[in-house]
This record gives structure tokens, sequence and C-alpha cells, in this order.
């Protein structure tokens, strides 16, 4: 039985590859980063891959070095995720998952 929400925490190093080049002299996390810690909770969670990106809006910037929450909620045959750092809301979306064949 799957749990009705999944929490977790992570951060990005100051030293990760992509923060030179994203953006220089001011590094943040890419959007694509954020929705790879989505896939890899979808799996965690569910035992499902990344299927689909319905929606996502990026809110606000995650720089390295700072610690953010990931919540995921069923919503139908979708999944709901919101990204925060404390009480800022960073990221939210909605994806949807697949079973591996």
């Amino acid at each position: 039985m799957t749990p009705c929400a999944y929490q977790t925490t992570f951060c990005f190093a100051p030293d990760h590859p992509s923060l030179p080049g994203h953006f220089p002299g001011r590094p943040l996390v890419a959007g694509v980063l954020l929705l790879e810690q989505v896939a890899r909770a979808l799996r965690a969670w569910r035992g499902e891959r990344l299927a689909c990106v319905w929606e996502a809006k990026f809110v606000a910037p995650l720089g390295p070095a700072e610690t953010a929450q990931l919540q995921l909620t069923p919503a139908g045959a979708r999944v709901r995720f919101e990204i925060h750092r404390g009480s800022q809301l960073l990221a939210r979306g909605l994806v949807e998952g697949a079973a591996d064949a």
C-alpha cells in the first residue's frame, strides 16, 4: 500500500557540475535538476518512472548548498509536486508516472 503522500529533502553541492554554467557568477540549480528529484522521489514512493510532466512552474530559485523539501501527493491518476525552501515555494506542478515495462 502506498502512503497518501511522500516527502523528502535534497541539496545540491556547490561543486555540482551543472552550476558553473547555470549561471556564471550566480549559480542556480537548474529546473531540470529539480524535476530529476521529482522523478527520483516518484520512483522511491511508487516504484514508477516519470512518464510525463503535465505542468511545472518554477517560482523562486534554489542556490547551491540550500536544502529543499519535496512533497508528492496523489491527484487522481497523476501526482502533484511542491518544492519548498523553508516556507518559500520554489516549484510546483503535476506529473504522471508509469510502471516499467
